[in-house]
């Protein structure tokens, strides 16, 4: 009797006559790594050996090959997942992996979201639109630079700030005294205004690095946190996640194009399934290439129905302006959150009132919605 099994699909870049092949190779790669009439023991064939469903070959010259390894080589480890999807074969360079789907069981062990989209709505107070969000730049910038951008943007009403994704401990703008004064303007700023800003600054370095940030920064009252999974470790941001059940996870997509994994499975499903409350996508029409579709495939996959996984919130991202709100909420809809930072620091000395041009945009384009 086998166990529970993952489903993968991978698109092939050989010819057609080639596929079927090419697939059972594949799976052995993925899978045992050696030549299957070299192993003695039955079970490792019948029970771990991944197995080529079927091949599709498409119109454009590529197929579609979809196979199902066994969940017992994956155990419940992000980064040994990673492994057996894409690990040997992501060095090969006529393979991509487009997608997955995985057993209840191993989706209940990653977890997901602790809090998901709706939980980031009663974190940040914000229902019936999509959230606000700012980042601080640039890297440099002093704790004070840093602080001072926080206190307009909060008091502009931009419901998250978070750390830009390259900030660290750079001296600067050490993490300790960055979060101290960050969140103490955001806190003074929620206190006169009534609302509720969230700061969320950027973890860096090993898991032990990590669990001592969070310590540190919890004793403040932060309760979100920016993370790059593919810099830290998928299996690190997991355990951070799963270690913090409480806390909000923005999970920022940097190093995401480095290998050939669908930016829809990946920004989408995975960093979803390894514990992003949210995630950060390049959108179209900005600094990145990325076409419509995909984008909409990822904001898709990260709310989409998937076993018992709460629902993320996407954020299109990547050289957005205030001009484009409206056609942004009209694409990606109120569940979704919308980030917009070098388009508001480039107003310098009018930045508080691009921060609150930006707020207003966003009222303004769900009551002509309504």
């Amino acid at each position: 009797m086998t166990g529970p099994r993952i489903d993968l699909v991978y698109r092939l870049r050989v010819a057609p006559e080639q596929s079927a092949q090419r697939a059972q190779l594949l799976a052995v790669e993925q899978s045992i790594e050696m030549p299957p009439e070299a192993v003695g023991d039955a079970r490792v064939i019948d029970e771990v050996l991944a197995r080529v469903e079927r091949v599709e070959s498409l119109a454009d010259g590529t197929s579609l090959a979809r196979l199902q390894l066994a969940c017992e080589t994956v155990c419940d480890d992000a980064g040994q997942l990673m492994n057996m999807l894409f690990g040997n074969c992501s060095l090969q360079p006529d393979v991509e992996l487009v997608d997955i789907d995985v057993p209840p069981s191993l989706a209940q062990a990653f977890g997901g979201p602790n809090l998901g989209s709706e939980g980031m709505r009663r974190l940040t107070g914000v229902f019936g639109r999509p959230l606000t969000c700012s980042a601080l730049k640039p890297i440099g910038s002093t704790v004070a630079q840093m602080a001072g951008l926080c206190r307009t943007f909060a008091q502009a009403g931009i419901d998250v700030v978070k750390d830009d994704h390259g900030w660290a401990n750079q001296r600067s703008a050490p993490f300790a005294e960055r979060v101290a004064a960050c969140q103490r303007e955001v806190r003074e700023a929620n206190a006169a205004s009534g609302r509720r800003t969230v700061y969320a600054p950027s973890l860096y370095g090993t898991l032990v690095q990590m669990q001592r940030q969070i310590e540190l920064a919890r004793t403040h009252g932060v309760g979100a946190f920016l993370v790059a999974p593919l810099i830290c470790g998928v299996a690190t941001f997991n355990a951070v996640k799963r270690e913090h059940p409480d806390l909000a996870f923005i999970a920022h997509p940097a190093f995401g194009g480095a290998g050939r994994i669908a930016p829809p499975l990946l920004l989408g499903k995975l960093f979803r399934l390894f514990g992003a409350d949210a995630t950060i996508f390049p959108n179209h029409g900005g600094r990145f290439a990325y076409p419509a579709e995909v984008c909409q495939d990822i904001a898709r996959n990260s709310r989409a129905p998937w076993h018992s996984l709460r629902a993320a919130l996407p954020v299109p991202a990547g050289g957005m302006s205030v001009e484009r709100v409206p056609e942004i909420r009209r694409e990606y809809g109120v569940d979704t959150m919308l980030l917009i930072g070098g388009s508001l620091l480039i107003a310098r000395e009018r930045l508080a009132e691009r921060s609150r041009a930006f707020v207003d945009a966003v009222a303004a384009a769900d009551e002509v919605l309504a």
